[in-house]
């Protein structure tokens, strides 16, 4: 699932490292898809700020992701 929300490049907040840590150590090959749900559900409820939040999540994951693949 591509992630619509994602407005810029490169990520380097830690909070969105950490909740990726997270959410692939609970979700594995999923992390991202459950982050774009929450940006999903947090966008339709109008709180544009979280969503974009989640979205940055749901990037950064995928970033570690392709990270993995390429080391």
């Amino acid at each position: 699932m591509a992630n619509v929300w994602q407005q810029k490049p490169s990520i380097d907040e830690p909070e969105f490292d950490a909740m990726a840590s997270v959410l692939e150590a609970k979700h594995g090959l999923h992390a991202a898809e459950v982050a774009d749900f929450f940006s999903a559900v947090h966008y339709r409820n109008g709180d544009e700020e979280r969503s974009s939040a989640w979205a940055d999540v749901a990037e950064r994951v995928r970033e570690r992701q392709r990270d993995r693949l390429l080391a």
